[in-house]
Protein backbone atom coordinates (compact mmCIF):
# COMPACT_ATOMS: atom_id res chain seq x y z
CA UNK A 1 0.00 0.00 0.00
CA UNK A 2 0.95 3.30 -0.78
CA UNK A 3 1.62 6.32 1.96
CA UNK A 4 0.87 9.32 1.24
CA UNK A 5 1.79 12.37 3.54
CA UNK A 6 -1.71 14.38 3.44
CA UNK A 7 -0.13 18.46 4.47
CA UNK A 8 -2.96 21.09 4.99
CA UNK A 9 -2.55 24.95 4.53
CA UNK A 10 -5.58 26.70 5.35
CA UNK A 11 -4.38 29.54 7.32
CA UNK A 12 -1.30 31.57 7.55
CA UNK A 13 -1.52 33.90 10.25
CA UNK A 14 1.49 32.60 12.00
CA UNK A 15 2.91 34.77 14.92
CA UNK A 16 6.61 36.05 13.69
CA UNK A 17 9.12 34.05 15.58
CA UNK A 18 10.88 35.88 17.99
CA UNK A 19 14.08 37.84 17.55
CA UNK A 20 16.97 36.83 19.15
CA UNK A 21 20.52 38.66 19.70
CA UNK A 22 24.14 38.12 18.24
CA UNK A 23 26.92 40.23 19.19
CA UNK A 24 28.48 42.31 16.11
CA UNK A 25 31.51 40.08 16.26
CA UNK A 26 29.56 36.91 15.25
CA UNK A 27 28.38 37.81 12.13
CA UNK A 28 31.02 40.59 10.56
CA UNK A 29 34.98 40.78 10.35
CA UNK A 30 37.02 43.70 10.77
CA UNK A 31 38.01 44.68 6.88
CA UNK A 32 41.18 44.28 5.96
CA UNK A 33 42.03 41.24 8.18
CA UNK A 34 41.39 38.05 5.98
CA UNK A 35 43.96 35.57 4.84
CA UNK A 36 46.65 35.92 1.98
CA UNK A 37 48.90 33.47 0.39
CA UNK A 38 52.84 33.58 0.04
CA UNK A 39 54.30 31.46 -3.15
CA UNK A 40 57.53 29.93 -4.22
CA UNK A 41 59.39 27.83 -6.54
CA UNK A 42 61.28 25.45 -5.34
CA UNK A 43 63.60 22.14 -5.26
CA UNK A 44 63.03 19.46 -3.37
CA UNK A 45 66.20 16.72 -2.84
CA UNK A 46 66.75 13.72 -1.43
CA UNK A 47 64.29 11.84 -3.61
CA UNK A 48 65.07 7.93 -4.41
CA UNK A 49 65.01 8.00 -8.27
CA UNK A 50 61.63 9.51 -8.43
CA UNK A 51 62.73 13.62 -9.07
CA UNK A 52 62.66 15.48 -12.48
CA UNK A 53 66.09 14.88 -14.14
CA UNK A 54 66.81 13.54 -17.63
CA UNK A 55 66.15 16.38 -20.04
CA UNK A 56 64.20 18.10 -17.73
CA UNK A 57 65.63 21.69 -17.95
CA UNK A 58 62.93 23.93 -15.49
CA UNK A 59 64.47 21.59 -12.72
CA UNK A 60 67.83 21.36 -13.58
CA UNK A 61 68.86 24.87 -14.92
CA UNK A 62 67.94 25.71 -11.03
CA UNK A 63 69.86 22.71 -9.49
CA UNK A 64 72.73 24.14 -11.28
CA UNK A 65 72.36 28.06 -10.57
CA UNK A 66 71.80 26.43 -6.81
CA UNK A 67 74.90 24.91 -6.88
CA UNK A 68 76.62 27.44 -8.56
CA UNK A 69 76.24 29.67 -5.12
CA UNK A 70 78.34 27.41 -3.37
CA UNK A 71 80.83 27.35 -6.48
CA UNK A 72 80.12 23.93 -7.45
CA UNK A 73 80.41 25.02 -11.71
CA UNK A 74 78.16 21.68 -12.41
CA UNK A 75 77.34 22.22 -16.10
CA UNK A 76 73.24 21.56 -16.96
CA UNK A 77 75.06 18.33 -18.67
CA UNK A 78 76.51 17.36 -15.94
CA UNK A 79 73.60 17.23 -14.20
CA UNK A 80 71.04 15.21 -16.88
CA UNK A 81 71.16 12.26 -14.27
CA UNK A 82 70.55 13.57 -11.46
CA UNK A 83 67.19 11.92 -10.55
CA UNK A 84 66.81 12.93 -6.93
CA UNK A 85 65.76 16.29 -7.68
CA UNK A 86 62.05 17.41 -8.39
CA UNK A 87 60.78 21.04 -9.05
CA UNK A 88 57.93 22.21 -6.97
CA UNK A 89 55.37 25.46 -6.49
CA UNK A 90 55.24 25.93 -2.66
CA UNK A 91 51.99 27.99 -1.02
CA UNK A 92 51.28 29.33 2.47
CA UNK A 93 48.98 30.85 4.25
CA UNK A 94 49.07 33.29 6.17
CA UNK A 95 46.07 33.82 8.65
CA UNK A 96 43.29 36.59 9.28
CA UNK A 97 45.34 37.83 12.04
CA UNK A 98 48.40 38.53 10.27
CA UNK A 99 51.70 36.96 11.22
CA UNK A 100 55.22 38.17 13.14
CA UNK A 101 58.69 37.72 13.01
CA UNK A 102 59.37 34.34 13.46
CA UNK A 103 56.28 32.85 12.76
CA UNK A 104 56.02 28.96 11.02
CA UNK A 105 53.66 28.89 8.79
CA UNK A 106 52.51 25.38 6.95
CA UNK A 107 53.84 24.99 3.45
CA UNK A 108 52.05 23.13 0.78
CA UNK A 109 54.38 21.65 -2.22
CA UNK A 110 53.46 20.61 -5.36
CA UNK A 111 55.74 18.93 -8.02
CA UNK A 112 54.93 20.56 -11.79
CA UNK A 113 57.73 18.51 -13.40
CA UNK A 114 58.55 15.12 -14.42
CA UNK A 115 58.51 13.70 -10.59
CA UNK A 116 56.78 10.44 -9.71
CA UNK A 117 57.40 10.85 -5.83
CA UNK A 118 58.28 13.24 -3.67
CA UNK A 119 58.53 10.61 -0.69
CA UNK A 120 61.19 11.12 1.18
CA UNK A 121 62.41 14.67 -0.19
CA UNK A 122 63.69 17.81 1.93
CA UNK A 123 62.46 20.91 0.60
CA UNK A 124 65.79 23.20 -0.37
CA UNK A 125 65.73 26.58 1.48
CA UNK A 126 63.01 28.72 -0.94
CA UNK A 127 62.10 32.70 -0.40
CA UNK A 128 58.73 32.98 -0.33
CA UNK A 129 56.98 36.37 -1.90
CA UNK A 130 53.67 37.83 -1.15
CA UNK A 131 50.10 37.65 -3.53
CA UNK A 132 51.50 40.36 -5.96
CA UNK A 133 53.70 39.97 -8.43
CA UNK A 134 57.09 40.91 -7.93
CA UNK A 135 56.84 41.89 -4.66
CA UNK A 136 59.05 41.64 -1.90
CA UNK A 137 60.11 38.41 0.24
CA UNK A 138 58.01 37.68 3.55
CA UNK A 139 59.26 34.52 4.12
CA UNK A 140 61.97 31.34 3.99
CA UNK A 141 60.60 28.13 2.97
CA UNK A 142 63.00 24.50 3.93
CA UNK A 143 62.13 20.96 5.79
CA UNK A 144 61.23 17.23 4.82
CA UNK A 145 58.04 16.83 2.80
CA UNK A 146 54.93 14.76 4.23
CA UNK A 147 52.74 13.16 1.77
CA UNK A 148 49.03 13.77 2.78
CA UNK A 149 47.33 11.58 0.50
CA UNK A 150 49.97 8.20 -0.59
CA UNK A 151 47.23 8.30 -3.68
CA UNK A 152 48.85 11.60 -4.32
CA UNK A 153 52.80 11.45 -3.95
CA UNK A 154 53.33 14.47 -5.68
CA UNK A 155 51.78 16.84 -3.65
CA UNK A 156 52.80 16.63 0.06
CA UNK A 157 53.11 19.37 3.46
CA UNK A 158 56.14 20.68 5.04
CA UNK A 159 54.90 21.28 8.63
CA UNK A 160 55.27 24.73 10.04
CA UNK A 161 58.60 24.79 7.30
CA UNK A 162 57.76 28.82 6.03
CA UNK A 163 59.07 31.11 8.48
CA UNK A 164 58.08 34.57 8.60
CA UNK A 165 61.17 36.93 7.95
CA UNK A 166 58.95 40.39 8.66
CA UNK A 167 55.51 41.18 10.07
CA UNK A 168 52.56 40.96 7.91
CA UNK A 169 49.70 42.88 9.72
CA UNK A 170 46.51 43.28 8.96
CA UNK A 171 45.35 47.07 9.01
CA UNK A 172 41.89 47.55 10.35
CA UNK A 173 41.75 51.82 11.10
CA UNK A 174 42.83 53.85 8.56
CA UNK A 175 44.37 57.24 8.81
CA UNK A 176 41.09 59.13 9.27
CA UNK A 177 39.84 56.99 12.23
CA UNK A 178 37.51 54.82 10.61
CA UNK A 179 37.54 50.91 10.38
CA UNK A 180 35.13 49.08 8.00
CA UNK A 181 32.38 45.99 9.62
CA UNK A 182 31.96 43.25 6.50
CA UNK A 183 28.79 41.07 7.30
CA UNK A 184 29.48 37.73 6.59
CA UNK A 185 27.58 35.53 4.70
CA UNK A 186 24.16 34.69 4.93
CA UNK A 187 24.01 37.22 7.48
CA UNK A 188 24.97 40.08 4.50
CA UNK A 189 21.43 42.21 3.79
CA UNK A 190 20.21 46.01 4.18
CA UNK A 191 18.04 44.23 7.41
CA UNK A 192 21.17 43.30 9.14
CA UNK A 193 23.67 46.28 7.91
CA UNK A 194 21.08 48.80 9.24
CA UNK A 195 20.66 47.25 12.40
CA UNK A 196 24.15 46.78 13.19
CA UNK A 197 24.77 50.55 12.42
CA UNK A 198 21.84 51.80 14.65
CA UNK A 199 22.55 49.50 17.58
CA UNK A 200 26.33 51.08 17.24
CA UNK A 201 24.58 54.72 17.20
CA UNK A 202 22.30 54.43 19.93
CA UNK A 203 25.02 52.88 22.28
CA UNK A 204 27.05 56.00 21.44
CA UNK A 205 27.27 59.71 23.71
CA UNK A 206 28.68 61.46 21.64
CA UNK A 207 26.33 63.79 21.26
CA UNK A 208 24.08 62.45 18.44
CA UNK A 209 26.72 62.06 15.94
CA UNK A 210 26.46 58.65 14.24
CA UNK A 211 29.64 57.24 14.49
CA UNK A 212 28.03 54.27 12.22
CA UNK A 213 27.45 54.39 8.19
CA UNK A 214 26.07 51.65 5.90
CA UNK A 215 27.75 51.96 2.78
CA UNK A 216 26.24 48.62 1.42
CA UNK A 217 24.58 45.11 2.01
CA UNK A 218 27.99 44.04 3.48
CA UNK A 219 29.66 47.13 4.71
CA UNK A 220 29.35 49.35 7.55
CA UNK A 221 31.80 52.41 8.58
CA UNK A 222 32.35 52.71 11.99
CA UNK A 223 34.16 56.07 12.88
CA UNK A 224 35.93 55.86 16.23
CA UNK A 225 35.52 59.05 18.46
CA UNK A 226 38.48 61.45 18.07
CA UNK A 227 39.34 60.60 22.14
CA UNK A 228 39.73 56.63 21.55
CA UNK A 229 41.73 56.83 18.14
CA UNK A 230 44.93 56.90 20.04
CA UNK A 231 44.02 53.89 21.58
CA UNK A 232 41.42 52.41 19.75
CA UNK A 233 41.15 48.79 21.02
CA UNK A 234 39.04 49.27 23.92
CA UNK A 235 36.41 51.32 21.45
CA UNK A 236 36.15 48.01 18.57
CA UNK A 237 36.17 45.25 21.77
CA UNK A 238 33.52 47.18 22.75
CA UNK A 239 31.81 47.48 19.32
CA UNK A 240 31.92 44.07 18.57
CA UNK A 241 30.51 42.95 21.54
CA UNK A 242 27.10 44.75 21.01
CA UNK A 243 24.53 42.51 20.81
CA UNK A 244 22.21 42.77 17.76
CA UNK A 245 18.40 41.49 17.34
CA UNK A 246 18.14 38.78 14.66
CA UNK A 247 15.51 39.20 11.70
CA UNK A 248 13.98 36.25 10.36
CA UNK A 249 16.09 34.91 7.85
CA UNK A 250 15.54 34.56 4.24
CA UNK A 251 13.45 31.48 3.72
CA UNK A 252 16.05 28.55 2.40
CA UNK A 253 16.80 25.26 1.79
CA UNK A 254 20.52 24.00 1.34
CA UNK A 255 21.02 20.83 -0.04
CA UNK A 256 24.38 18.80 -0.64
CA UNK A 257 23.13 15.55 -2.53
CA UNK A 258 26.77 14.21 -1.71
CA UNK A 259 26.79 14.21 1.88
CA UNK A 260 23.05 14.04 2.13
CA UNK A 261 23.28 17.15 4.44
CA UNK A 262 20.01 19.23 4.45
CA UNK A 263 19.74 22.64 6.27
CA UNK A 264 16.55 25.03 6.52
CA UNK A 265 17.00 28.67 7.17
CA UNK A 266 13.64 31.18 8.24
CA UNK A 267 10.63 29.99 7.99
CA UNK A 268 10.27 27.53 5.00
CA UNK A 269 6.17 26.96 4.40
CA UNK A 270 4.73 24.52 2.06
CA UNK A 271 1.40 24.83 0.20
CA UNK A 272 -1.19 22.04 0.77
CA UNK A 273 -0.40 18.96 -1.17
CA UNK A 274 -0.61 14.96 -1.31
CA UNK A 275 2.82 13.41 -1.86
CA UNK A 276 2.62 9.65 -2.57
CA UNK A 277 6.73 8.36 -2.96
CA UNK A 278 7.29 4.85 -3.84
CA UNK A 279 4.87 2.73 -2.35
CA UNK A 280 6.39 3.77 1.34
CA UNK A 281 3.88 1.60 4.10
CA UNK A 282 3.79 2.72 8.23
CA UNK A 283 3.06 -0.05 10.11
CA UNK A 284 2.22 0.06 14.41
CA UNK A 285 2.25 -2.66 16.46
CA UNK A 286 -1.11 -2.48 19.33
CA UNK A 287 -0.16 -2.84 22.16
CA UNK A 288 3.40 -2.55 21.45
CA UNK A 289 4.98 -5.85 22.22
CA UNK A 290 6.44 -6.41 25.68
CA UNK A 291 7.62 -10.08 25.94
CA UNK A 292 7.43 -12.12 22.43
CA UNK A 293 3.68 -11.74 21.04
CA UNK A 294 2.80 -13.76 18.74
CA UNK A 295 -0.65 -12.25 17.00
CA UNK A 296 0.06 -8.26 17.62
CA UNK A 297 -2.67 -6.19 16.16
CA UNK A 298 -0.88 -4.39 13.07
CA UNK A 299 -2.52 -1.09 11.79
CA UNK A 300 -1.19 0.06 8.65
CA UNK A 301 -1.64 3.68 8.05
CA UNK A 302 -1.72 5.39 4.41
CA UNK A 303 -2.69 8.77 5.53
CA UNK A 304 -0.28 11.05 7.95
CA UNK A 305 -1.47 14.42 9.14
CA UNK A 306 1.44 16.91 8.81
CA UNK A 307 0.14 19.74 11.08
CA UNK A 308 1.95 20.63 14.25
CA UNK A 309 0.68 23.80 14.62
CA UNK A 310 -2.96 22.45 15.15
CA UNK A 311 -3.43 25.56 13.21
CA UNK A 312 -4.24 24.59 9.87
CA UNK A 313 -0.65 25.57 8.17
CA UNK A 314 2.38 23.54 7.90
CA UNK A 315 6.23 24.08 7.56
CA UNK A 316 8.98 21.96 5.92
CA UNK A 317 9.98 21.12 9.16
CA UNK A 318 6.72 19.36 9.71
CA UNK A 319 7.47 16.90 6.72
CA UNK A 320 10.69 16.54 7.49
CA UNK A 321 9.50 15.11 10.93
CA UNK A 322 6.88 12.90 9.34
CA UNK A 323 9.05 11.38 6.85
CA UNK A 324 11.87 10.76 9.84
CA UNK A 325 8.84 8.83 11.48
CA UNK A 326 8.45 6.53 8.66
CA UNK A 327 11.97 6.01 7.93
CA UNK A 328 12.25 7.25 4.73
CA UNK A 329 15.84 7.11 3.16
CA UNK A 330 17.34 10.76 2.78
CA UNK A 331 17.90 10.27 -0.55
CA UNK A 332 14.10 9.84 -0.66
CA UNK A 333 13.57 13.06 0.94
CA UNK A 334 16.09 15.27 -0.96
CA UNK A 335 13.76 13.75 -4.10
CA UNK A 336 10.80 15.11 -2.22
CA UNK A 337 11.83 18.30 -1.84
CA UNK A 338 12.89 18.79 -4.90
CA UNK A 339 9.18 17.65 -6.24
CA UNK A 340 7.71 20.74 -4.30
CA UNK A 341 9.96 22.79 -5.70
CA UNK A 342 9.68 22.08 -9.07
CA UNK A 343 5.61 22.48 -8.69
CA UNK A 344 5.87 25.85 -6.51
CA UNK A 345 4.75 23.80 -3.25
CA UNK A 346 7.74 24.73 -1.24
CA UNK A 347 8.01 28.32 -0.34
CA UNK A 348 11.92 29.26 -0.13
CA UNK A 349 14.63 29.22 -2.00
CA UNK A 350 16.47 26.02 -3.12
CA UNK A 351 20.20 25.80 -3.38
CA UNK A 352 21.63 22.93 -4.40
CA UNK A 353 25.50 22.03 -3.68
Amino acid sequence: MRIKVIIPLLLIGAAAAPAFAVKIADITRIGGQRTNVLTGLGLVYGLKGTGDGGDFLPAIKPLAAMLGKFQDTSAVTDLASAANVALVTLTATVPANGARDGDHLDVYVTSIGASTSLKGGRLFVTPMNGPIPGSDIYALSNGPVDLEDESTPTAGLVKGGCVMEVDWKTPSVNAAGRFVLVLEEPSAGWTNASLIAKVINDSSDNDGEELAVVADQKTVIVTIPAAERLRPDGFISRIQQLPVPMRSTEARVQINEKTGTLIMTGDVEISPVVISHKGLTISTIVPAPIASPRNPLVVTKDVIGVDTTNEGGAKLQDLIAALDAIKVPVEDRIDIIKELYKTGKLHAKLIME
